[in-house]
């Protein structure tokens, strides 16, 4: 996997209004953390950002240059925090590591090929995206390919079924992980079926809805009739004392 440069700086304000300030001009706050150091607070541009993870994705080791310093320092991405409204990236957390230790991460999965089981009307399924790997950053790789033309209506591949690449650990059970499947096709009558069942559960919901409405409307007829007896009554009343 590739290195990409990164350069950051030492961030002095802490505060939200500090944190709105620097991303007004294009930078964003965040940090790094380290096992043999403290965690320091940086600041860097997120155009730059940007540019590094389309390129070589959201786990490509970064070679942090700090205030100029020009000593690069290895890390990798922790978080990424999003605006929940623009979706745009307010913080990022980095975590320097050391090339001659093994790390735990993620590795994204590409599926390759057009599967003979789509031919046949069946349609591919990817129910896993990326796995867990364990590796020395220098043979971590940017993602994992997986052939799926030879697949057929009904079958599989787990992780069991494809060899892990030189110097990586895969960390995921290889039995339960499913990285691909041909699903069968559902036919016309499948979905018709599918189609008056709904309809059934939806007509029963109604009736039982009007049910209940019917019960609450007999049940309130006997007050009104009091209410309204009740009302003659005092009319009399009324009448006599006068």
């Amino acid at each position: 996997m590739d290195r990409v440069k990164l350069q950051v700086s030492l961030r002095e304000g802490r505060g939200t209004k500090d944190a709105k300030a620097l991303r007004a001009a294009g930078e964003l706050p965040g940090v790094i953390y380290s096992a043999t150091s403290d965690t320091q607070a940086i600041t860097v541009n997120a155009r730059a950002l940007r540019q590094a993870v389309s390129h070589h994705g959201m786990h490509a080791i970064l070679d942090v240059t700090l205030d100029g310093d020009g000593k690069g320092r290895p890390v990798l991405i922790k978080d990424v925090q999003l605006d929940p409204v623009r979706g745009r990236v307010v913080h990022i957390d980095l975590h320097e590591i050391r090339l001659d230790q093994k790390i735990q991460t993620i590795i994204p999965v590409h599926l390759d090929g057009h599967a003979e089981g789509v031919n046949m009307g069946g349609a591919l399924n990817q129910p896993v995206h990326e796995v867990r790997v364990e590796a020395l950053p220098a043979d971590l790789i940017d993602f994992i390919s997986v052939d799926v033309s030879h697949l057929e209506i009904g079958q599989s591949i787990r992780l069991s079924d494809i060899p892990a690449p030189a110097g990586i650990t895969f960390t995921d059970d290889p039995e339960s992980t499913v990285l691909a499947s041909i699903a069968a096709p559902v036919s016309e009558e499948d979905l018709k079926s599918e189609a008056e069942l709904e309809a059934e559960a939806e007509a029963e919901a109604e009736a039982a809805a009007a049910a209940e409405a019917g019960e609450e409307g007999e049940g309130a007829e006997p007050g009104q009739a009091g209410d309204a007896a009740d009302g003659d009554e005092s009319s009399g009343e009324d009448s006599s004392a006068e």
